[in-house]
């Protein structure tokens, strides 16, 4: 059976799978900035790069406040450790997969052959 994922996990998947969007996630986790600032790095107009904040703002993944005509934005880890929590669900899942066949391998080898 297929497990959808929540509608909030997929915004956070699709809005981190773009680099563009996962580099301006990593400059925000060394602290707040303005979309100037985020754009400065990138080859695109601010246009682009507003369209690429929205994406992540939707995610839940920056907030954004506004102080005169400067909108500051920040990073928000909360949808991260969500994403998180459900990946590591999954890991567990496959550890205890590959732990059960490294048994099943270890008695095979451990077992006389009848040869």
């Amino acid at each position: 059976m297929v497990e959808y994922l929540p509608l909030c996990l997929n915004r956070v998947f699709a809005a981190l799978a773009d680099p563009t969007r996962r580099q301006i996630m990593e400059a925000l986790t060394r602290g707040s900035s303005n979309v100037t600032e985020l754009a400065e790095p990138f080859e695109m107009s601010l246009a682009a790069v507003s369209k690429h904040l929205r994406v992540l703002e939707r995610a839940g993944l920056i907030t954004r406040t506004k102080e005169g005509r400067v909108h500051r934005l920040r990073a928000n880890p909360k949808p991260i450790e969500e994403a998180n929590q459900w990946c590591a669900r999954y890991a567990r899942a496959w550890e205890d997969q590959f732990t059960a066949l490294d048994d099943l391998f270890s008695q095979e080898t451990d077992s006389p052959s009848d040869t």
